[in-house]
């Protein structure tokens, strides 16, 4: 399973030229900047003559002459791949755990002396962010590695530098989850774009999420570990899924984005914290809410379906880690609702949501049974068969605890580096949801990336059902 996030930018900032009138201008050459003229290295310069100017007449001025503002054309040149290069290479000597490489088999993991990652460019051509994305999702080295050579060892980072229509580049970031959770992708996303001044501290290889659980809290009785575990089993058979489109064929994963426009998100914001609840609760209820809806069955028909809300730990850990401490270190809690088409009312699911989440938190159930859950998706790996039509779906809908915060049009730095968009999600073709959902809240709007498994969800099934999803919260965001 693999992490990827995409960065893209404009390739140049063009020039802006004010002519008075019909007075010519001398031509020169002037200075285009691209992506990232910081002190840090990311700069790429193009000398541009001003010959080919495009006009644009914006009417007369104080003096009755016409004012004309002229656009010098950009070249298409990419960035600077070694300055790029050098910047990640300072973030792998602040992270040695991105140094990694992995071995399968025997699953083992070996950290490199020096940085080692390279940024190679891509020989295919893609028209969109969107699309590179989902591209860098289902590129498996590591597989690929294991089947060809026993001994191999592949890094757990790569890098991509990617072209695009219109004097665009996207850089892409694939990391596999052994070293990389999505604490540590922002972390990553806010140390490349911001240079080296918002480098982290030195982060050393820490332990894994199970040694740093503190004393007493991930304890259970054998008894009880047992009856959790057939509990689990015996509950996932009741569970309520997506009607699966092709579960014969190979698998990938897709993206479809749902966006809110920032008084949109407000709403929803602040009717979730009149009810004292997180977005997670407003995300989940929508959710099953869309899926239900999506049958058309009975009016009073019920169904169960499962969410599964992820937990950033490191603040619980002993000693207790921060977000510049790379790794993984997110814990899963799984709980289950019951829906009925006829009384659904969304406030109030999207409550229960919430507090079954949250009281699941106040008995360590995210330490307790991580152990559990961990059990039954190997071994749902290892049988298919154990799962609805060998889809390997543990759940509904996967959400985040927390969204996360990017306010990248008042950050000088952004502005400075041109940083237009970006996707950050995880691949789920694998054994897990239905859906995931990696939402955040951008310069106030929410944006999320809703990756789903396919052929085993169609495209249009996926945008249908995210689309209701957006439907619902607008609409009950209004009413709160």
């Amino acid at each position: 399973m693999a992490i990827v996030f995409g960065l893209e930018w404009p390739n140049v900032t063009p020039e802006v030229v004010m002519e008075q009138g019909e007075q010519q201008l001398q031509q020169r050459s002037t200075t285009i900047h691209s992506l990232a003229h910081s002190p840090h290295g990311l700069t790429h310069r193009a000398v541009v003559p001003t010959h080919r100017r495009h006009r644009a007449l914006l009417g007369p001025s104080r003096t009755g002459r016409h004012r004309h503002y002229r656009v010098r054309p950009p070249p298409l040149q990419p960035p600077n791949p070694h300055s790029l290069q050098t910047a990640l290479h300072k973030i792998q000597n602040s992270h040695p755990i991105l140094r990694s490489t992995l071995s399968i088999p025997p699953t083992n993991i070996s950290i490199h002396p020096t940085p080692h990652l390279t940024l190679h460019n891509s020989p295919y051509s893609l028209p969109s962010l969107h699309l590179i994305a989902e591209h860098e999702l289902n590129q498996n080295p590591w597989t690929a590695a294991a089947d060809a050579d026993a001994d191999a060892e592949t890094p757990t980072a790569f890098a991509t530098i990617y072209a695009l229509p219109g004097a665009k580049w996207a850089v892409a970031l694939r990391l596999h989850t052994m070293v990389c959770d999505r604490t540590t992708a922002v972390a990553l996303l806010r140390e490349l774009c911001g240079g080296e001044e918002e480098f982290g501290a030195k982060d050393g290889v820490n332990l894994g999420i199970e040694k740093l659980v503190p004393s007493g809290r991930g304890s259970k009785a054998l008894w009880a570990r047992g009856f959790d575990l057939v509990g689990y089993s015996l509950n996932s058979f009741r569970f309520c899924n997506l009607p699966f489109q092709d579960s014969e064929s190979g698998r990938s994963s897709a993206v479809v984005r749902l966006r809110l426009a920032p008084e949109e998100t407000l709403r929803l914001l602040s009717g979730c914290k009149e009810r004292g609840i997180k977005l997670c609760g407003a995300m989940g209820a929508a959710g099953m809410m869309a899926a239900h809806t999506s049958k058309q069955l009975p009016e009073h028909q019920w169904e169960k379906y499962a969410i599964v809300t992820l937990v950033d730990c490191r603040a619980s850990l002993d000693p207790p880690l921060h977000p510049y401490n790379f790794g993984f270190y997110h814990s899963a809690i799984l709980n289950t609702h019951d829906v009925c088409g006829g009384s659904a009312e969304f406030w109030d699911l999207a409550n229960r949501c919430y507090t079954s989440f949250n009281n699941a938190m106040n008995s360590n159930k995210h330490f307790t049974d991580m152990d559990d859950l961990n059990l039954l998706m190997c071994k749902a790996i290892d049988n298919p068969g154990l799962t609805p039509s060998s889809s390997l779906r543990t759940s509904f809908m996967a959400v985040f605890e927390d969204s996360v915060i990017n306010n990248f049009s008042e950050s000088a730095v952004s502005q400075e580096v041109g940083l237009l968009d970006f996707i950050g999600c995880s691949s789920v073709h694998g054994v897990g949801p239905s859906i995931a959902v990696f939402d955040t809240i951008r310069d106030g709007a929410l944006d999320c990336a809703c990756v789903y498994p396919t052929p085993l969800h169609s495209r249009e099934q996926m945008e249908e059902l995210i689309l209701n999803m957006k439907t619902i919260l607008i609409q009950e965001s209004c009413n709160s």
